[in-house]
């Protein structure tokens, strides 16, 4: 393992425990995952909270691990070729973690290729439906007037999970351990205990 002082992250939110996998995040629904994931696969890690409310994303340290100024990213101070690496983007993250580890991803192509399809489904799909509904919702957008946009959200959330529970009929869910089961529907459950908007 390599020493974790070449990402400029460490500057600022030092690794305590520089020998584990150092989380980036902030407890929303997006920012859960890597952790939810990383507690059923039993991967040491260290979480820093980044607080996006006083923009800490958007520091030079954080910017220069993502870009994208966005939660989450980790540093793997044994990464492929025991080498550090950092990753961005959640959906990038669980495939590495699976991958790393061998759960939550079946070995058969053709499972993981499903696994893999659900999961995107949720990454582009899901999560930023509920999101928007969250924010008209809920947040700031509750305020505008013109409720069309709540509307289409809404309708677009009503309508990606009627997807998810025609996919999920009749299946057992319970004892499945792949990615698009354990932390797929994650904004579905997040989204019902919030009370959006009747979805």
């Amino acid at each position: 393992m390599s020493e974790l002082s070449e990402f400029p992250v460490n500057s600022r939110w030092a690794a305590k425990h520089p020998d584990r996998l150092q989380l980036y995040s902030v407890p929303t629904p997006n920012g859960v995952k890597v952790s939810i994931m990383l507690e059923e696969i039993g991967l040491p890690y260290e979480p820093h909270l980044i607080d996006i409310s006083k923009n800490e994303s958007w520091t030079p340290e954080f910017l220069a691990l993502n870009p994208n100024g966005k939660i989450p990213a980790i540093v793997d101070p044994d990464g492929p070729g025991g080498k550090p690496f950092g990753l961005f983007e959640s959906g990038a993250i669980l495939v590495y973690l699976a991958d790393k580890t061998g759960m939550l991803m079946p070995t058969d192509p053709g499972r993981r290729y499903e696994t893999l399809q659900w999961l995107f489904f949720q990454m582009a799909a899901v999560g930023p439906m509920f999101g928007q509904v969250g924010y008209f919702y809920k947040f700031a957008g509750k305020d505008i007037e013109d409720k069309r946009p709540l509307e289409r959200y809404r309708d677009e959330s009503r309508r990606l999970l009627g997807v998810l529970d025609a996919r999920l009929e009749g299946r057992r869910l319970f004892g499945r351990r792949h990615l698009a089961v354990r932390l797929g529907p994650q904004p579905y459950r997040f989204l019902r205990r919030a009370g959006l908007g009747g979805v």
